[in-house]
């Protein structure tokens, strides 16, 4: 029976009453784009692969949403994964997955592109191509099914999902996905085979398509290299870089029930250049570009104007290291003073100099300042490149409480390379250090709360060849700062060291965990991100079926010339580049802030050609000096 978006209608208006927050599932928000089905080409479904509350608060979403829509001849529409109350009512009465804006089901679009920020969503995936009535291994779809591609951080290794998805974007999507639709477009008029599509996609700077790459394994289990299996497909698929930010959506979505952000955001810079060695972010990321003053404050009047939402999110990766921070700050303030607005600036950096922008923010007090000095010795700092002194944490600290704030709140990370217990009890030591330097000051009001995660290697990253804590390990770890890091004005956050585990694996997986996915997904694993709905045993079983070691992926120490399964994917930062900052790392061995100092990582060169295009200050890498040229030797013989 095909259901028509007016049957999507009527049979919502039955089940909506049965499920919570019937708001998510109902479209028709302020600033949504409505079009007529009939009048345009080509219909994208934009796939945000959780819950509305979490997808509607994805900045990368909301881009591709407004550029698309400038479009006459396209209609993007968004679609989230049902919470399983929905579920379970959809599948009762047989609704497919549907978009909010029209409420055709998922395979009735051109179109499908999922957001994937996070490897924990890629269950939910499969589980949304499956409700939405489009095959699930890619091989078996036909050239009526839809064009399933895929974007964001969790696709820098795609590898593990490779089966289910068409074609992947490697790096930003503002241009590239309007090259996507022109593709899709000249393939519908030729009436020519899916193949064609693929190999148009192919060529296109960005996109990679995996059927036409096959890896072989040496007996070991591990890569013995990438075939391309269609000459025409390059060797290496390049991450797409924007020269230059295209203008903030001038109209954003409303929604209708509360969300993870309420805010509008606003990034005012993309990419990177502290070198943290933990963090993929910044090493895919790069390099830096930054918005104009005016075109910021432009955007803000906009979205005060056309959603009435007060809230602000100045967003970026280490918001503070914006250029014209402070004078964007205080024009803003000065400009939107009348209209009881908020803004607000996250990823600020441990110095005295982002307490003072705070200030000029005016903002409450009440949630507290956030710090992340992610390890808490000076040792362990060194190792993962945030050379931060202790004194100089404690003098930030000092100040923070010094000017009304009585919640600290501190990041860390466990089970980065070389931590031993003894830099573990640093962090609760470190935490009851910072308190004590509260109550000094505002007495027994101080509280300090410390999250504390658990680190997880990331490709394309100095310590993609480090191998992840055990179980036992992480365990005991958190065993002990539950017992160190305890008391009045204390709090603890950690997480669920099995959730570290299936991250692990799925991060640096090779193209057999398909199988493990495709296994665990069918036993029931959905929404992997939730405590709630975390199942560990689905996993495991699926990688006893699948003849798999989990441990080969999470436990194991890359050799450093290992060739990874992601090996022919580019994101232009040199391998043999983080592979000397790896062996820097076991030296204690820092880099500065790599706008004072190029250290040769790749970028430049690579886009030279769009630096001489777009001059002036969106490019804020400075120019590579040959007395510098020392510090591209390698330490080692890497390959790329």
């Amino acid at each position: 029976m095909t259901w028509t978006p007016e049957r999507v209608q009527f049979e919502l208006e039955k089940i909506l009453p049965l499920v919570q927050k019937p708001g998510r599932y109902t479209g028709g928000e302020l600033n949504q784009v409505v079009k007529t089905w009939d009048a345009v080409q080509t219909h994208v479904a934009f796939v945000f692969p959780d819950v509305y509350d979490l997808g509607m608060s994805n900045l990368g979403m909301t881009v591709l949403y407004d550029q698309l829509n400038r479009r006459p001849d396209t209609w993007a529409e968004r679609v989230f994964s049902p919470w399983p109350d929905m579920e379970a009512q959809m599948r009762r009465v047989g609704m497919p997955l549907y978009s909010l804006e029209s409420k055709h089901a998922l395979k009735d679009f051109d179109i499908v592109g999922f957001s994937l920020p996070y490897e924990t969503l890629y269950t939910n995936s499969l589980n949304a191509l499956d409700l939405g009535g489009i095959p699930i291994f890619a091989e078996q779809r036909s050239p009526d099914d839809p064009l399933v591609i895929a974007g964001g951080h969790a696709v820098y290794n795609p590898e593990p999902i490779h089966a289910f998805f068409d074609a992947f974007v490697l790096g930003e999507g503002e241009e590239v996905i309007h090259e996507i639709v022109e593709a899709h477009q000249a393939w519908k008029r030729s009436g020519a085979p899916r193949r064609a599509l693929l190999e148009t996609l192919a060529c296109i700077w960005g996109v990679y398509v995996p059927t036409f790459y096959e890896p072989h394994y040496h007996e070991d289990g591990t890569l013995a290299g990438i075939e391309r299996t269609w000459g025409g497909a390059p060797e290496t698929i390049q991450k797409r870089v924007v020269a230059k930010l295209p203008p903030p959506p001038k109209r954003p979505l409303v929604p209708y029930v509360d969300i993870t952000h309420n805010r509008v955001p606003i990034e005012i810079m993309r990419g990177c250049t502290r070198g943290c060695r933990f963090c993929q972010a910044g090493m895919v990321n790069r390099p830096v570009r930054e918005r104009p003053v005016e075109e910021i404050l432009e955007a803000i009047e906009q979205a005060l104007h056309n959603t009435g939402i007060e809230e602000i999110g100045l967003l970026s990766l280490s918001s503070s290291d914006y250029t014209h921070v402070l004078d964007l700050v205080q024009q803003a303030t000065k400009r939107f003073a009348n209209q009881h607005i908020n803004l607000s600036l996250p990823s600020m950096r441990i110095e005295s100099f982002s307490i003072d922008l705070m200030d000029e923010l005016q903002t409450s007090r009440r949630g507290g300042f956030t710090l992340a000095p992610e390890a808490a010795t000076e040792r362990m700092r060194n190792i993962i490149n945030k050379p931060v002194s202790t004194e100089q944490l404690l003098e930030t600290a000092r100040a923070i409480y010094s000017r009304g704030w009585h919640t600290i709140k501190l990041y860390f990370m466990i089970g980065h390379p070389s931590e031993t217990l003894e830099d573990v009890q640093a962090i609760a030591d470190l935490v009851k250090t910072v308190r004590e330097e509260g109550r000094k000051i505002i007495g027994g009001r101080a509280k300090v709360h410390a999250g504390v995660s658990t680190f997880v290697p990331k490709p394309h990253t100095p310590f993609q060849w480090v191998p992840c804590d055990t179980l036992e390990q992480i365990q005991a770890k958190q065993a002990l700062l539950q017992q160190e890091a305890r008391g009045k004005g204390l709090k603890l956050n950690w997480n669920n060291p099995y959730e570290t585990m299936v991250e692990a694996f799925l991060s640096r997986g090779d193209r057999r965990l398909a199988e493990v996915i495709y296994r665990a997904w069918q036993r029931g694993a959905k929404f992997d991100a939730w405590h709630e709905y975390f199942r560990y045993d689905f996993w495991m079983e699926a990688f006893a079926e699948a003849g798999l070691d989990p441990a080969f992926y999470t436990h194991r120490e890359r050799n450093i010339d290992e060739i990874f399964p992601w090996e022919h994917l580019s994101t232009t930062v040199r391998k043999r580049f983080l592979a000397q900052d790896y062996m820097w790392s076991q030296q204690q061995k820092t880099r500065i802030d790599c706008r004072h100092q190029c250290f040769a990582c790749g970028i430049l060169p690579t886009f030279k050609d769009l630096r001489i295009a777009n001059p002036g200050p969106v490019w804020q890498c400075p120019e590579v000096r040959p007395k510098e040229r020392h510090h591209v030797v390698p330490m080692v013989q890497v390959q790329g």
